[in-house]
């Protein structure tokens, strides 16, 4: 079986491309994209940059009536109402998708909470594993049969922030220690691992998956964090004004990495790899330096591991059997 390895393709982007301009000259009309978390953040820029393009998108919203708000006057999008952090609504979501009879060409798993206080939803689960991983997993597995029909490229947005921890095999739901970095840090690679091991088993049904670090953007997602610990992080100053603008991207910068892993013809035939602006990222270096994708994020073995443990746990697999 053949796999795509981690390495620079020269796709002639980088960090400052904006989602407008990867998506230069692909028409996407009468195309489905399903964009969670598509009305805030980087979301919201790429729900508008795949409009934009011709398509028409999906947006799951556990906000309805903001995500109404935020999207009003944009033509081709509809909403409805998920909450991933409860998988009885991830059930309904998906119920009500199917019934509609309509195939997927594009899933953007970007919805995500970030550093948050410790916090237990469903049966006691960590919140951030829980939110930014499960409930995605339970999403793309019950949405499987419309997904599969379209031949979609599934992409999950991880992060640099995979760089503080692994998969935390013995206490994945953190019931010791809690830390809320390296909890994100645990389901930032629960996404990148998800990409790999979806791609495993989806590509013979011409299903392509793909894991993404959008870049350093100032969006809602730091809504837990204080402002003092951004001023000590050096990001703003006490008055809230960026101190390194150019360490940050905008969000139309933010989005393009996501929009180029779902529609840039230079990935066809490719899957199972983590990317950050707008190619195909290589090894983090060995000194330490935040960049590129961790073993931990993209070995298969572990990858497989998890899509285990994460069946168990939702109860959900399509491939089951």
């Amino acid at each position: 079986m053949s796999t795509t390895a981690q390495h620079k393709i020269g796709s002639g982007f980088g960090a400052t491309s904006t989602a407008d301009e990867v998506l230069a000259g692909i028409d996407l009309t009468g195309r489905l994209a399903l964009v969670t978390g598509g009305y805030s953040g980087l979301g919201l820029e790429t729900t508008r940059a795949l409009t934009r393009a011709g398509a028409r998108v999906v947006v799951p919203a556990r906000r309805p009536a903001v995500a109404q708000e935020a999207l009003a006057g944009l033509d081709g999008v509809e909403v409805d109402e998920l909450d991933l952090g409860d998988l009885a609504s991830v059930r309904g979501f998906a119920e009500r998708f199917l019934a509609s009879g309509r195939d997927l060409d594009l899933v953007i798993d970007s919805a995500a909470i970030m550093a948050c206080p410790e916090t237990r939803v469903g049966p006691g689960w960590e919140g951030q594993f829980a939110t930014n991983h499960l409930g995605h997993f339970a999403l793309v597995n019950r949405l499987w049969p419309a997904i599969e029909r379209g031949g979609a490229r599934v992409v999950s947005v991880s992060s640099r922030g995979h760089h503080f921890s692994g998969i935390r095999w013995d206490d994945v739901h953190w019931h010791r220690d809690y830390d809320k970095w390296a909890a994100y840090g645990q389901a930032k690679t629960a996404n990148a691992l998800f990409a790999v091991h979806l791609d495993r088993l989806g590509r013979d049904a011409g299903v392509r998956a793909f894991s993404l670090h959008p870049g350093g953007i100032l969006t809602p997602l730091q809504r837990y964090l204080p402002r003092e610990e951004m001023v000590e992080r050096g990001w703003i100053d006490e008055h809230g004004n960026l101190l390194n603008p150019e360490g940050f991207k905008t969000p139309e910068q933010g989005a393009a990495t996501q929009v180029w892993a779902a529609t840039s013809p230079r990935l066809d035939g490719m899957g199972g790899v983590y990317l950050e602006d707008c190619d195909i990222a290589g090894p983090a270096p060995a000194d330490g330096e935040r960049a590129g994708v961790k073993d931990w994020a993209c070995d298969p073995e572990q990858a497989a591991r998890l899509w285990t443990l994460s069946a168990e746990l939702t109860g959900v697999d399509a491939f089951a059997g």
